[in-house]
This record gives structure tokens, C-alpha cells and sequence, in this order.
């Protein structure tokens, strides 16, 4: 009889249905993306810009470049949609995302399963990579395990962090790749881990790194994807079989090469061989 007149039992409509208003929620925010972009046609990708073959600026037009870009542009332009590029860097890319600032990050940010847990991205990887480090040609570091209790540099939320932590370097991280690069080049660090397609070009083209040379092999190799809100499982299906086509096409192999990425991924001519062999 209590129970009959409890407050807790008053209340339990109210918190059934704010329970189930919360469900519905939920539900449509996994719509809410995809919706958002096809009702006002215009795309919004959040892209590191800070240096390198994916994300750059065009010191001649002053125009975003880099293979990055050029996704975030060929998936505009197959959702009919106009694409507004955000610039993010390394440390602030996911609270964009989060935020609801960008719908979308094409940002240099590789799969794993720690973010896989906070974050929803699309099924099919469009590049794979790992860390190369820049150091100095004289520098007696020849492995990764001779970082071990030295000063390395690399950038606020980067996928390296945690294999450098665990073998045992001591960590600077910096708010993106250039200020971490320009840090070595103050002897702030004895290397500066980032993307082996920033590293590896940077020193083989540029005049300025004629003293300095890429650690090999790469470290921790991942997948790059697409990154979504957490749920929005509809835009993810939007998208997935568009990044299947890019690869059975032949187009993101193009693209690599129209933005002279180096090495080339040999993850890449796989892809589009396993997707040409499923008519994907």
C-alpha cells in the first residue's frame, strides 16, 4: 500500500516517457547528418591543413590541397552537395566533430580502438599509413627502440603518442605537425614522429631537411577513415559504398599520385583488386 502512494511510483510516467523521448532521440540522430546535408545541400569536413601531401595550403592560390581535400571534395560532389573544408588541427579535430562544428573528419586520424569507441566512422578505409620520424643524418638513433628515454616531439592527439609512450620516449606534443617539426629544428627534441607521407617527402624535396632522415619501417600502421558522430549509422551506409567505388575506379590510386604521395600505399592496389574482384 506504500507503494501505491509513493513518490517514486508518481513520478515513474514521467520518467518512462523522458526515457523513451530520449530513445526517439537517439534514434533520429542517426538520420540527422545525412538529413542535414541533403536538405541544404552543402557538406562540412573538418581537414588538417598544417603541411604534407593530404592537407596543405597552395602557396600560389592560397587554396586548400592535398588528397584530404580532394575526398572531402569528390564526396561533395556525389551527395550533390557543396563542400565548406574546416580547418582543424590535430588537438581540436574530434571537439569539432563532437561540437557539431564539421559532419564529417577527413583529418589525418587513423583508426583505432580506442577512438573506434568514441566516435563512428565509414566501414571501408580510404588510405593506410604509419609514423615515420625526422632526424638528424648524424643522429645514432637506427631503430625505434633507441628513442627510449630521449625527447621526441609529434603532434596533440596523434595515434603515435601511445606506441612512443610504451617504449618509453618522453613525449612533446605540440598543438600541430609544423609546430612540432619547427621544435626539432630548435634541437627541442632529438625527432619528430608524424605520417610517413609528411615525413618521408619533407626531406626527400625540401632543401631546408637536406639534414635530416626518416626512420624506418613505419610505425603502427592503420587504416585512415572517414569519422562520423557516434550512431550516425545511415550516413555511414551513405558513404561506404562511395569510398568502395573510389577504390574499384582507380581514383584514390590517381589521387595519390596527382599529390605526389610517397611511398606509395601498396594497401591501396590491394583494396582496388579485392573490390574490382567483388564488383563493388
Amino acid at each position: 500500500m506504500l507503494l501505491e502512494h509513493s513518490p517514486v511510483k508518481r513520478l515513474l510516467p514521467a520518467l518512462l516517457g523522458a526515457l523513451i523521448s530520449l530513445a526517439a532521440s537517439a534514434g533520429a540522430q542517426a538520420d540527422a547528418t545525412l538529413d542535414k546535408i541533403q536538405q541544404r545541400h552543402v557538406l562540412t569536413v573538418g581537414v588538417v591543413l598544417s603541411g604534407g601531401p593530404f592537407g596543405s595550403i597552395d602557396p600560389g592560390t592560397q587554396k586548400p590541397r592535398g588528397l584530404n581535400v580532394d575526398l572531402a571534395q569528390e564526396l561533395g560532389r556525389q551527395l550533390g552537395a557543396e563542400v565548406q573544408l574546416v580547418p582543424v588541427l590535430p588537438a581540436n579535430r574530434v571537439q569539432f566533430l563532437q561540437q557539431g562544428k564539421v559532419d564529417l573528419l577527413i583529418a589525418n586520424m587513423e583508426w583505432t580502438a580506442e577512438r573506434g569507441e568514441i566516435l563512428g566512422f565509414v566501414p571501408t578505409p580510404f588510405y593506410r599509413v604509419g609514423g615515420s620520424a625526422a632526424l638528424l643524418k648524424d643522429s645514432k638513433i637506427t631503430r625505434w627502440e633507441d628513442l627510449k628515454g630521449q625527447p621526441v616531439c609529434t603532434s596533440q592527439g596523434s595515434s603515435y603518442i601511445k606506441p612512443l609512450t610504451e617504449l618509453g620516449v618522453e613525449i612533446k606534443a605540440f598543438k600541430s605537425s609544423s609546430e612540432s617539426l619547427l621544435a626539432l629544428r630548435g634541437n627541442n627534441c632529438v625527432a619528430a614522429v608524424h605520417d610517413a607521407t609528411l615525413i618521408n617527402p619533407l626531406i626527400a624535396d625540401n632543401a631546408e631537411w637536406q639534414g635530416y632522415r626518416a626512420l624506418s619501417p613505419e610505425l603502427n600502421p592503420a587504416p585512415s577513415v572517414i569519422w562520423t558522430r557516434p550512431g550516425e549509422r545511415d550516413t555511414q551506409a551513405r558513404l561506404d559504398p562511395i569510398v568502395k567505388e573510389l577504390h574499384r575506379s582507380g581514383w584514390l590510386i590517381e589521387a595519390q599520385t596527382r599529390n605526389r604521395i610517397t611511398p606509395a600505399s601498396p594497401a591501396l592496389v590491394d583494396l582496388q583488386k579485392q573490390f574490382q574482384a567483388n564488383g563493388a
